[in-house]
């Protein structure tokens, strides 16, 4: 088994004819703490102006400042989730679970993109209400407090698009703000038509619109944390053409059993079995090979299996 990395290496055979190479042994990205502050900054701004925007919703009869206080409301719960997660995250690895908890925040950017499309549901169902019995608006008191609401989202947007975009979690926090600016600037268009032609199904309408805009963001972080707990190649890698390009190195007769996944959003991990060229030492084989696999798809963990000449030919 070889090990190495930045600082020192070491190496050993086990049996005859299995090395591997293991590097940056620690494969749990750090938690950005940063990060944890600025969505705990956006959690407390959301959730007080989640109150006000549903008071006002409900004094001025608007379904768009209502459908967007229960959007802020979710986000608060999902931004809440959020924190949880980083908590968790941030525990050591231990005996069982040796990657650490950092899957945790995979499945609370899930948790988001569903909290996100159950909205939208809601909201949709609300309009059909309004439409078949429409209520009356005031216009005046909807637009101070969607205004205020869309000051209050540009700045937690502001806020949360400044730090780390490599995190999920935080990419997913930002969704649901850029939603609820959406939902503010519907509100505000609605109030503003309402004022000029006096047609409350405006209201209603640009509801709706407001939460099909939602739907993609929502849908592709689904997706995309689907993707990662199913352990799916990372986006850039094709397996048969990475066990193709290992053939053409140095020393490195066949290539086989090539697997690479994403262990959280900032790390992707692989594994791979080659066999040495005739003459080759195979202990250089996994220092080769990993260097390579880590500079040509930025793998933060590759772990490389030299096999007898031969063998993987018979799998």
């Amino acid at each position: 088994m070889n090990h190495s990395n930045e600082h020192d290496e070491h190496d050993h055979e086990h049996g005859d004819s299995h090395s591997h190479n293991h590097t940056d042994h620690d494969h749990t990205p750090a938690v950005t703490a940063d990060n944890a502050k600025r969505i705990r900054l956006v959690f407390i701004i959301t959730t007080l102006y989640a109150v006000i925007q549903a008071v006002g919703g409900w004094l001025s009869g608007s379904l768009a400042l209502i459908a967007d206080s229960g959007h802020m409301l979710s986000d608060s719960a999902a931004l809440l989730l959020a924190l949880i997660a980083y908590q968790v995250a941030a525990r050591a690895p231990d005996g069982r679970r040796t990657y650490g908890f950092h899957r945790v925040r995979v499945l609370a950017a899930l948790a988001n993109g569903v909290t996100l499309l159950l909205l939208v549901a809601w909201i949709a169902w609300e309009a059909i209400a309004r439409f078949r019995e429409p209520v009356e608006v005031m216009a005046w008191p909807m637009l101070i407090v969607a205004s205020i609401g869309l000051l209050v989202n540009i700045a937690g947007a502001l806020i949360l698009n400044s730090g780390n975009k490599g995190d999920s979690n935080l990419r997913g926090a930002l969704l649901h703000v850029m939603g609820d600016l959406l939902g503010s600037v519907g509100a505000i268009a609605a109030a503003i038509g309402i004022m000029l032609t006096g047609w409350t199904l405006l209201d209603p309408i640009l509801s709706v619109v407001v939460a099909l805009l939602v739907v993609r963001s929502a849908w592709r972080l689904i997706a995309e944390s689907i993707q990662v707990l199913l352990q799916a190649s990372p986006s850039g890698i094709d397996a048969q053409q990475a066990e193709q390009a290992l053939t053409e190195l140095p020393g490195v007769a066949e290539v086989g059993h090539f697997h690479a996944w994403t262990l959280t959003d900032d790390a992707s991990v692989a594994t791979v079995h080659v066999t040495p060229a005739a003459g080759t030492d195979s202990l250089t084989l996994p220092a080769i090979v990993g260097d390579y696999l880590r500079k040509r798809y930025g793998l933060s963990h590759v772990t490389v299996q030299v096999d007898p000449p031969g063998s993987l030919q018979q799998h």
